[in-house]
């Protein structure tokens, strides 16, 4: 009889479609590719041994090339004719490299290929979050071994301490790193994706807001009168004329604005989507025009902090913008609950009165919150700035909200905490 001839082709493997169901397309002298309902596909020998039917991983497709399959393959056979286990022999080797294979040094391969894309502060928070929460935990095992059960007892470790959405966090880094492991032939499955459901998500509603021209009044008088410091109410003012997100504002530079100009220019390597807003712009700036009440506010926040670097520093240390918690705390103090209101909940603010009661269109609006336009015009408009309606609606804004303030029916004060 004839050798028998391989199987399987490069237009083949490439051309191979999931089903239901795992299935195999084999290859010849027990060599096979195994194609997952998913789209996975990786390359597999079987084998005996000790009398015994065995499977031996060669690596997944197409990161492992047919020829190198058959190549490793052949290599297993050699080494079964020899009298030895090929599967022993790769749990050796494996043993030997396996500092490069596990969790955290796959996890520290793939947040230094991917860096560049995120903001300095968005890598921080990710690394620190793998290095507090779970390399403690498993990154010392080898990544394709962890299970679904391992990664949850690290994650509820986190829910533990009453920290559910970083524990939701954790979750989705470590899955991007077992994806990127996969990507690699380092790990068959994401054990991540197994647990959807597992840790409840926080009952809290982070983008509360008041969208009622009566309430948004109240809002403004009501910040006017805080009791606090007069940095903490500049800063709610200029949130609600600006509708940045509080970390835009709390790190705010005095050398970012120009007041000749009526501009706040923003670097985006301080904005969230670095990248993407870049894209919309084409720009290494967020353009903010500063309408008249804007700069008065601004004037007055100059007197106080204008020698600093931050308009609104640190109460202990000016080197230091001020606190992600000192906004919402003083929500708090003038009244409003967590379920009323979030610091965050303005941006929604803004954009529903601007739409509905200015009746400014949907797309300067959208640039001006530094978001990308959806839908099939999209593309258009994300490569256009509406700067000269930006102006205008940025104006009109704060023409608007000074009119609420002075021309709402006044409501009784809200009492302070």
């Amino acid at each position: 009889m004839g050798g028998m001839t391989n199987k399987l082709t490069e237009l083949a493997l490439r051309n191979a479609k999931p089903g239901a169901t795992t299935k195999r397309l084999a290859d010849g002298g027990g060599l096979f590719l195994e194609v997952r309902p998913n789209g996975s596909k990786y390359w597999r020998m079987a084998y005996r041994y000790g009398g015994k039917q065995k499977l031996l991983a060669l690596g997944v497709y197409p990161n492992v090339s047919i020829a190198k399959a058959r190549k490793s393959a052949q290599q297993a056979k050699e080494q079964l004719a020899e009298g030895v286990d090929p599967g022993l022999v790769k749990k050796i080797r494996k043993g030997t490299n396996a500092t490069d294979n596990t969790f955290q040094a796959v996890a520290e391969e793939w947040l230094e290929k991917f860096k560049h894309q995120w903001t300095e502060s968005h890598l921080k928070s990710i690394s620190g979050r793998l290095r507090r929460d779970i390399f403690p935990w498993i990154g010392a095992r080898p990544v394709g071994e962890i299970s679904a059960p391992e990664l949850l007892s690290a994650l509820r470790r986190i829910e533990a301490r009453g920290h559910l959405e970083n524990a939701h966090r954790a979750q989705t880094n470590a899955g991007q790193v077992f994806m990127y492991a996969i990507a690699t032939g380092r790990a068959e499955r994401n054990p991540a994706a197994d647990l959807r459901g597992a840790i409840p998500r926080p009952n809290v509603n982070h983008m509360s807001s008041i969208t009622d021209p009566k309430q948004v009044g109240e809002l403004l008088r009501a910040i006017d009168r805080y009791p606090g410091s007069p940095i903490t109410r500049c800063a709610l003012q200029l949130t609600t004329h600006v509708f940045l997100r509080s970390k835009e504002i709390r790190f705010a530079e005095w050398s970012e604005f120009d007041f000749a100009k009526a501009e706040w220019r923003i670097p985006l390597a301080k904005m969230k989507g670095r990248k993407r807003d870049k894209e919309i712009s084409g720009s290494a700036f967020h353009l903010v025009p500063l309408a008249t009440q804007v700069i008065d506010i601004l004037r007055e926040v100059q007197a106080l902090t204008g020698q600093g670097k931050y308009l609104f520093p640190g109460l202990r240390s000016t080197s230091r913008p001020m606190s992600d918690a000192t906004l919402t705390n003083a929500l708090r103090r003038m009244g409003y609950s967590q379920e009323e209101l979030h610091v965050h909940g303005l941006r929604a603010t803004a954009r529903t009165l601007i739409r509905q009661e200015l009746g400014f269109d949907e797309e300067p609006i959208e640039r001006q919150l530094g978001h990308a336009v959806k839908g099939p015009l999209g593309a258009a408009y994300n490569r256009a700035d509406f700067i000269e309606e930006r102006k205008r609606m940025m104006q009109t804004w704060a023409d608007y909200l000074e009119k609420l303030k002075t021309d709402a029916e006044i409501i009784p004060f809200r009492a302070m905490r």
